[in-house]
């Protein structure tokens, strides 16, 4: 069974998970109703998308 020759030091360990955080959703501002919501998708707010009515909000 392969075993570490060495500990691995925080430094090392830290860069290898530098890439594992989380990002930081991006949000846009609803064309109809103003609400932020995420980029390429219907607004839950007002149910719009592109312009267009896609679905009744369940508010309503």
């Amino acid at each position: 069974m392969a075993v570490p020759k060495r500990k691995t030091s925080p430094h090392r360990r830290g860069n290898r998970r530098s890439h594992d955080s989380l990002r930081v959703e991006a949000f846009h501002e609803c064309g109809n109703c103003g609400e932020l919501k995420r980029p390429h998708n219907m607004c839950p707010a007002c149910g719009h998308y592109n312009g267009r009515l896609i679905m009744e909000p369940k508010g309503l």
